[in-house]
C-alpha cells in the first residue's frame, strides 16, 4: 500500500489516481487514512484474499486473554524484583 500526504496527494493527484487503479493508496491527514477506492468492472478489482480452512496451527492455537496473561507474567518476571 502506497500512503502520501496530504499535500504530496495534491501536488500529483494524478499519479496517485492512475496507482490506485493497480494498488491501493492512502492519503494521510492527521492521525486519519483516507483510501482511494476506483470503481472499475469486477474483473479488475483487487483479487480476493483465500479464506484458509482450519489447520494444526489453528488447533494449536491458544486464546488472546492466555497471551496477554503470559506477556503480563513475563514483564513482571523481568522487570519488577
Amino acid at each position: 500500500m502506497t500512503v502520501v500526504s496530504t499535500k504530496e496527494f495534491n501536488t500529483h493527484q494524478g499519479k496517485y489516481f492512475n496507482l490506485a487503479v493497480t494498488g491501493r493508496v492512502a492519503i494521510k491527514r492527521g492521525k486519519k487514512m483516507f483510501h482511494l477506492v476506483p470503481d472499475l468492472p469486477a474483473e479488475t478489482q483487487y483479487p480476493e484474499q483465500p479464506v484458509l480452512e482450519p489447520d494444526d496451527d489453528l488447533r494449536r492455537a491458544i486464546p488472546m486473554t492466555e497471551v496477554r496473561d503470559r506477556v503480563i507474567e513475563y514483564i513482571r518476571k523481568k522487570h519488577v524484583n
